[in-house]
């Protein structure tokens, strides 16, 4: 006999590290890079996983994991289909967040920004970049869309590949790369007794003011 489920009861302490203002960089892009090659040292599975919080034209917010493909100087990177559902968000509303969630370094980072399409060009590199059988998937899958079953994938699959057997195949204008600019940034450390360690990152200018929150 099962016992009952008290989900009440579900806990966890965290006690692995530390976080204070004199140990983080000026940058939180700099920081941002120090902890993701923590987490990637660490073997975090799926380390480059993260929340994408996205709001509608009725401001009805919505989210989903989309995978980070790039950090640059002034954002992070992800690639997706322009008629999703987080595309038509974006579209109406740049306003997005991030959250990346590392349990086995205890850690979160919480991201607060704009969104604005990266250059066809960097697009196109990516996109040929991918392995064959994505980048047919890109064609294949109407993203979003309500199909009667998944035969219509199979066979929009089917068609594309006997398409582009025999050539190179070109990157869907429907699809490509987003950049997230940073307005706020929050590098989040567990602690014991639920005291955890929260630094927050906010733009002014060209700028980043850094304060620490209370848990």
């Amino acid at each position: 006999m099962h016992k009952e489920m008290n989900i009440e009861d579900i806990r966890t302490d965290y006690r692995l590290a530390e976080l204070h203002e004199n140990q983080v960089d000026r940058n939180p892009i700099i920081q941002f890079k120090i902890w993701f090659e923590q987490a990637l040292t660490a073997k975090v599975i799926e380390v480059n996983a993260m929340t994408l919080a996205t709001v509608d034209k009725e401001g009805k917010p919505s989210a989903r994991i989309v995978l980070l493909k790039d950090i640059e100087e002034d954002g992070f990177v992800f690639y997706t289909n322009y008629n999703s559902k987080k595309g038509l968000d974006i579209a109406a509303n740049p306003n997005v967040s991030l959250v990346f969630f590392w349990p086995d370094l205890q850690r979160q980072v919480r991201i607060n920004g704009s969104v604005t399409m990266v250059g066809e060009s960097t697009s196109v590199d990516y996109f040929h970049s991918r392995p064959f059988g994505s980048q047919l998937g890109a064609w294949a899958s109407p993203q979003s869309s309500i199909i009667t079953d998944r035969s219509v994938l199979e066979e929009n699959l089917k068609l594309v590949t006997e398409k582009y057997s025999h050539q190179s195949i070109p990157k869907p204008p429907h699809w490509g790369g987003y950049t997230v600019s940073p307005l706020s940034i929050e590098f989040w450390q567990g602690r014991a007794n639920r005291l955890h360690d929260r630094i927050l990152y906010t733009k002014s200018g060209n700028n980043w003011i850094i304060n620490r929150l209370a848990p």
